[in-house]
């Protein structure tokens, strides 16, 4: 059904084949082992790969040229479309503009971003159809097909998001759509990043191109190039490579989805630094210590959340008796999420 993509310092991240889970052709099974397997995945690392996804290859590597010709525009271009506020969450963010932290207060995470800026520029795209928060659609000859790819990319993303909350309720032994009520409006967020060149020397003197944290919503997409520099925060504390795998997405469960589970799942630290040296097999490819200046990097993440207006709370089942008591208090999505950007912008 899979293999194991990392295993170092107690930290397992494996490689689930999603076609188990979603084709009609598969055995019961087979179907149920790989729910359990993506469930036990988010219980132990908080992180996997999928394969075998809906995601058309053609349309992703679209997603990925649209995104790097967008970034190529020059500044006056890209600030027309400019990231506004916490509750739209759509537009351009120029480098130094976005934290990401674990801070929850706005003065921390500003003096930090002083000190210690992340080093990447990004684009925010919601659904289409939110009402009062209309997506900020670049208009360029050079951009011609970039609402249509990315559209499109959000709407296969939203389907993919669905069936793997659909997976994780059939691991936890809840109704396959349990969560689709919870999910079906797809106020998801797709972000294009940008990481630009680094000189290495920045990263000897502790630059970093995303600061460590935990995502915010239920599940996170992320689609990466062949770049890397992706750590994940192991058990004991240390940060492991999760290189790129080609034709997988890492998928990482977030902070609403841990507290659906009451903790039972894990919304597990993660950061972007210099990228890793290439394995043995590889060499001379990516990263070495010859290496003055790291190219740029580009990854598309796309944050998966419940619905705005659903109210998150831990899960019959996931409390009581000797599991304890309820860890946190019920919050609606949409509140959530927004103190969670207002403070990271």
């Amino acid at each position: 059904m899979g293999s194991t993509a990392v295993e170092h310092d107690g930290l397992v991240i494996p490689i689930i084949n999603f076609s188990d889970f979603l084709l009609s052709d598969r055995s019961p099974e087979a179907k149920a082992a790989a729910a359990k397997a993506i469930l036990e995945a988010f219980q132990t690392s908080g992180f996997l790969y999928l394969s075998h996804t809906p995601i058309p290859p053609d349309l992703l590597a679209l997603v990925f040229d649209n995104s790097a010709r967008f970034f190529e525009q020059g500044g006056e271009f890209k600030t027309r479309y400019l990231w506004s506020t916490a509750d739209a969450n759509r537009g351009y963010s120029a480098p130094g503009r976005e934290k990401v932290t674990q801070l929850t207060r706005a003065e921390e995470v500003g003096s930090l971003r002083e000190r210690a800026p992340d080093l990447k520029e990004s684009f925010e795209i919601g659904r289409e159809d939110e009402p009062g928060h209309p997506n900020h659609w670049p208009e360029s000859d050079n951009l011609p097909d970039f609402k249509r790819v990315m559209t499109e990319f959000h709407r296969r993303c939203h389907e993919l998001n669905v069936g793997v909350m659909r997976a994780i309720a059939v691991g936890m032994g809840l109704e396959e759509g349990f969560f689709d009520k919870f999910v079906d409006k797809g106020d998801n967020t797709l972000r294009l990043l940008h990481y630009p060149p680094v000189k290495r020397e920045m990263f000897r003197q502790g630059a970093i191109r995303a600061g460590e944290h935990s995502d915010y919503g239920s599940i996170t997409l992320l689609f990466q190039d062949r770049r890397g520099g992706l750590q994940v925060r192991a058990p004991g504390g240390k940060f492991v490579d999760v290189r790129p795998v080609e034709g997988t997405v890492v998928v990482n469960a977030g902070d609403l989805l841990a507290r659906w589970a009451n903790d039972g799942v894990k919304s597990t630290i993660h950061r972007v630094v210099e990228p890793p040296p290439p394995p043995p097999s590889k060499e001379g490819e990516g990263a070495g210590e010859g290496v003055e200046e790291y190219p740029a990097r580009y990854s598309v993440a796309y944050f998966c959340n419940p619905n705005f207006d659903s109210f998150i709370e831990a899960i019959p089942g996931t409390y009581g008796g000797e599991k304890g008591e309820k860890k946190y208090e019920g919050i609606y999505s949409g509140e959530y999420l927004v103190q969670r950007l207002s403070a990271t912008y």
